[in-house]
């Protein structure tokens, strides 16, 4: 699958998604403690307007070698790192959301041109610095490319919108969802749970 495609694709849907919630619909709960404009200003920054900042950068070496490796970093990192982590996630989101002018859609829109435009600057090769340390752009990210989806289907839900991204950017999705089950060892758990001899624990989560 082309990374870039399917960005973009991602992209485009989510833009859809954003453009058909209902406003009234914003400041109620959505995901965890985060309202719906809160998810949306996580999935904003994260996704979308961190993108340029982050491929204008370049790191010696890599790091994390894959996409999967990325997710599974949260496994192995220090408690005390993963709790800050999310604490600044979480100011991120609340500040994004606090940011949003009334003309959401437009904003979204502006971010992926933003995003897509230093996408096209860059090589599949090139090594950037990432939260988890040095990256190759192609495997960076088709993790940005999951967060789109993952959150799109979160707002999705929580506002009772319907979301389908195209089938590619699901695919890419679920795949790098199950490269990261293996990386962290849970293939024979994840395969009995799909071919339904057992199902995955309650709350199970690759990240």
């Amino acid at each position: 699958m082309d990374f870039r495609r399917t960005f973009r694709s991602a992209a485009i849907a989510y833009a859809g998604l954003v453009a058909s919630l209902p406003p009234e619909r914003l400041d109620q709960p959505a995901l965890g403690e985060w309202t719906l404009r809160e998810l949306l200003g996580h999935t904003v920054s994260s996704a979308l307007r961190q993108v340029p900042e982050v491929l204008a950068t370049r790191a010696p070496h890599v790091d994390v070698e894959t996409a999967e490796g990325y997710f599974a970093f949260a496994r192995s990192a220090p408690p005390e790192l993963l709790a800050a982590a999310s604490a600044a996630s979480s100011d991120d989101a609340r500040a994004t959301a606090k940011s949003f002018g009334e003309d959401l859609s437009e904003e979204v829109n502006t971010l992926i041109g933003g995003a897509t435009e230093a996408l096209s600057r860059v090589n599949d090769d090139d090594l950037i610095i990432t939260p988890v340390g040095g990256m190759r752009v192609r495997d960076w990210i088709a993790t940005r490319t999951f967060e789109l989806v993952v959150h799109g289907l979160d707002a999705a839900a929580a506002a009772g919108r319907p979301f389908e991204p195209p089938i590619e950017v699901v695919a890419e999705a679920v795949t790098l969802a199950t490269r990261t089950a293996l990386g962290v060892g849970d293939s024979v758990r994840l395969l009995r749970a799909l071919t339904g001899r057992e199902p995955l624990p309650a709350g199970y989560s690759i990240i």
